[in-house]
């Protein structure tokens, strides 16, 4: 991958944190969102840090092991979601709504177009109408994966440039497999401890999904030790590919990225392994009822902010992460100091090296 993500600035995390110490309450009395606080200070090189403009991508995409019977919905519904998302009248929508979040949406490979004109929508970008069924050969091309990261990246480079955290959202029917299967190959987990019931399976249709999923692992001979892209292109989707670049772009553009759900999550692990710095930039928005969730996080190295036994995905619990991460930067912007708001301080402080005032204009 040609581009650099720089990697957090801890000499501004250290700098956040010294500053938190000055601000009216008993030191770390706001706990992960003092930490979410000092996360977007060495992102963004400053104390003055901002979590808005904030927005959600959603991008869709169809996969071909959807024909092995492994979701409970028929593939016509990843279109009709679709629909819904530029209609506004999706979960993600309603949640988003209430934060002032665009949503943005992309086709990166529908099997069923949707021709809508509307100002978030990306309909051009889609790379092919589905991938292949990863359980007879390759899910897709490495010319296919290459093209879905960089649709990824130019959506965030030509449509959310402004945006200061960006959340992961994902529409696709069959791609809880796609994930449970490049989640058993980057971790080296089975598919038991990966794999759930997606859409709402019944017990046959779980056991038939797990079935499914160690066979292509063990068809394409994946493990930790084979290439992020390779492992990509043998099950993965379009859409987890597109998230992938997205993600690269948003980091190197000094963004925070919150992953949403299990798939999301997935994205983020692969675009760790092509860019390790990415790391810094990644927020685990909620934790959600798949199983191969908290196993990816865990790889991950990610406390998630929420866990309300959501598994929607679209980004839902992403945007509802988001609210916590805005509330972090207004801490750092507008909570007083112990001088501004003459409040006597601990009489064990130690005394600062710096005043606070002088910290904050840097």
């Amino acid at each position: 991958m040609a581009m650099t993500i720089p990697p957090l600035d801890w000499d501004w995390w250290t700098r956040a944190a010294e500053y938190q110490g000055e601000l009216i309450m008993p030191r770390g009395a706001l706990g992960r969102l003092l930490e979410l606080g000092r996360q977007l200070c060495a992102a963004q090189r400053t104390l003055a840090c901002r979590a808005e403009p904030a927005a959600v991508l959603v991008l869709a995409a169809d996969h071909g092991i959807a024909a092995e019977g492994v979701s409970a919905y028929p593939q016509e519904v990843t279109a009709q979601m679709v629909v819904n998302y530029l209609q506004g009248t999706a979960a993600v929508n309603v949640l988003a709504r209430r934060l002032g979040m665009r949503v943005v949406v992309a086709d990166l490979g529908m099997k069923t177009p949707v021709s809508a004109h509307h100002p978030d929508y990306v309909p051009d970008l889609a790379v092919a109408r589905g991938t292949a069924n990863f359980l007879h050969g390759p899910a897709m091309t490495p010319a296919e994966v290459a093209a879905a990261l960089a649709a990824g990246r130019r959506i965030v480079a030509e449509r959310l440039s402004d945006v200061r955290v960006l959340a992961l959202g994902e529409m696709g029917i069959g791609n809880t497999t796609s994930a449970a299967a490049l989640a058993a190959a980057l971790t080296g987990q089975p598919a038991e401890a990966v794999t759930g019931r997606g859409t709402g399976l019944d017990d046959a249709g779980y056991r038939h999904k797990l079935h499914v999923v160690t066979q292509a692992v063990q068809r394409h001979g994946l493990s930790p030790a084979t290439p992020p892209l390779s492992v990509l292109a043998a099950v993965g989707g379009l859409e987890i590919a597109g998230l992938v670049g997205a993600a690269i772009e948003a980091a190197a553009r000094q963004m925070l990225v919150v992953l949403d759900g299990f798939i999301s999550s997935v994205a983020g692990l692969l675009a760790v392994r092509l860019e390790p710095a990415l790391a810094g930039y990644l927020v685990a928005g909620h934790r959600s009822r798949e199983p191969g969730h908290a196993v990816v996080l865990e790889a991950l190295k990610l406390r998630p902010l929420l866990e309300l036994d959501m598994s929607l995905g679209e980004g839902s619990g992403a945007v509802l992460a988001v609210h916590l991460i805005q509330s972090a930067a207004d801490v750092m912007t507008r909570m007083a100091t112990f001088d501004a708001a003459g409040v006597s301080r601990r009489l064990d402080s130690a005394p600062r090296r710096e005043r606070a005032d002088q910290i904050r204009s840097d």
